[in-house]
């Protein structure tokens, strides 16, 4: 098979028929696939629209299924991976990242319309990148297939064409109709970006592989494109949600209850992830009060629009739940958005996230937040201070506004790296708030606020060693899953004719 010429061979796109048919998952692969051979990757997603977000190292806001892939890729976060950062705060409307900062919140039909300079931008992006990395591989949004956003289109197609790069197509067999899914998004696109297709990628096949040639058979022969690879599933594999809760995200692994309240805009609930994998731990996410009965730990987690979730909240039981929870002395803690809920006040007066107005919180915690249009964006360092003890920590802010909090001075449970004290403890020790994301990411801090919440002596639990081999884990399987047909592709060719699949497995 003779393979098109294309401008950008050491870029690949990786685009899917659906939502979550495994793209992050692939491109977390290749990454670290191509980083095993001394290659220096770059991933990259010219738009995310995405709650859970993470401060690139050169300071910026991106994606965090992009902060994800760097580790995979052995590089450092930076905010060239992800150019343009869509965050829903309705269901019409969205805040707009580029370059790492917030430009303002759009209407669907205002966005639709800063496309084309937009597009600019990423290419601008790209282009910085391939100057610097020896490969760029490429995470497309949603799919190619949706018409109705083809024009100006900057997420799928619109981008390959803009920097002309091949393509590789990855649908989801787990969830049915996988063929109908191929064939039919091939379809729906025109001439140009068929033929820029190279080839499909199968994904969490379970099974015996023979049963699959038949269709394999049928559809290279119907579509003229490759299989290039089918990845098996993967049983308990653990990769950070790039958006929303999927399947599977409660747990009932051990006797210590935590239950997270969900409302409708939850951001970066992947905060919560090292509890979901703690051996002593069973996590719920929960949208009525009355199914935090029985918790040890209540966690309000942040939000992308913070007034709207707390009516939302207490709409659904959960102002009398945590009252309840608390007489019965339970914990509470309040991430971000979740902290500013559990003050007294939460005042929108200029509109910079809904409409404008203001909010009474749950009057947990004596603080008062003003929403302001600056954005806080940092990565942190300290330790953890809860009674006689200290523990390591690291983090990430990303809020608006601040809140006043009149008796922080003695109560802030950490003090970071640069002398701020964060955060803020109730004075009967019950409830605890911060602004910092990824808090339970450290072992030790981890362990210290999982003793502060009531668990006695946790268990040593390494969350960054746990989410390093599964990144391995994944890599072992899409290196030893790909075909033959994969060496008449760019970037994929490099994999596989540099190593055996048996080799890739003995690493």
């Amino acid at each position: 098979m003779n393979t098109p010429s294309f401008t950008a061979n050491t870029t690949l796109m990786v685009q899917g028929t659906t939502s979550d048919a495994g793209k992050s998952a692939l491109v977390t692969a290749l990454c670290r696939l191509l980083a095993r051979r001394n290659y220096r990757v770059a991933p990259f997603k010219p738009q995310n629209m995405a709650l859970n977000s993470a401060v690139a190292e050169d300071g910026g806001e991106i994606g965090r299924a992009q902060a994800v892939q760097a580790q995979a890729a052995r590089v450092p976060v930076l905010t060239a991976f992800n150019p343009i950062l869509l965050k829903p705060n309705s269901d019409l409307g969205a805040q707009v990242i580029v370059r790492g900062r917030a430009i303002g919140h759009f209407a669907a039909s205002d966005y639709h319309a800063l496309k084309p300079s937009l597009l600019k931008e990423v290419v601008a992006q790209h282009r910085v990148l391939a100057q610097q990395f020896d490969y760029v591989v490429v995470e497309g949004a949603g799919s190619p297939a949706e018409i109705n956003l083809r024009a100006n289109d900057i997420a799928n197609m619109g981008f390959a064409e803009a920097v002309d790069c091949p393509v590789i197509l990855i649908a989801d067999i787990d969830r049915g109709g996988v063929f109908a899914h191929l064939v039919g998004t091939l379809a729906l696109l025109s001439a140009s970006e068929q033929q820029r297709l190279q080839g499909f990628v199968i994904n969490r096949f379970r099974g015996d592989p023979a049963l699959l040639e038949p269709g394999i058979e049928w559809l290279e022969q119907h579509t003229g494109k490759p299989v290039l690879a089918v990845v098996p599933y993967l049983d308990d594999f653990h990769l950070e949600a790039e958006d929303g809760l999927s399947r599977g995200k409660d747990t009932d692994a051990g006797p210590f209850k935590i239950v997270v309240a969900c409302p409708p805009r939850i951001s970066n609930h992947t905060d919560v992830d090292p509890l979901r994998l703690h051996p002593e731990v069973s996590l719920h996410f929960a949208r009525e009060g009355s199914e935090a009965a029985n918790a040890d730990l209540i966690i309000l987690p942040g939000s992308k629009n913070t007034r709207a979730d707390l009516e939302w909240l207490k709409a659904r039981g959960w102002e009398q739940a945590l009252h309840r929870h608390l007489r019965y002395g339970g914990k509470v803690m309040g991430i971000c958005g979740g902290f500013q809920m559990l003050g007294n006040l939460v005042d929108d007066s200029d509109g910079i996230e809904s409409d404008a107005g203001s909010s009474n919180g749950f009057a947990l915690l004596p603080i008062t937040t003003q929403l302001a249009p600056e954005k806080q964006l940092r990565r942190v360092s300290g330790k953890c201070v809860l009674g006689d003890s200290e523990a390591a920590l690291e983090g990430y802010e990303i809020h608006l506004g601040c809140g006043s909090a009149p008796c922080a001075n003695g109560n802030a449970p950490f003090v970071l790296s640069d002398g701020r004290r964060e955060g803020l403890v109730s004075d009967d020790n019950q409830v605890l708030g911060t602004y910092l994301h990824g808090v339970f990411d450290h072992p030790q801090a981890l362990a210290a606020l999982l003793s502060w919440a009531g668990l006695e002596a946790p268990a040593p639990f390494d969350y960054q060693a746990v989410r390093e081999q599964q990144i391995e884990r994944l890599a072992d399987a899409v290196g030893a899953s790909l075909r033959e047909s994969c060496m008449d592709v760019p970037v994929l060719a490099d994999i596989k004719g540099s190593a055996s699949a048996e080799q890739f497995l003995q690493q």
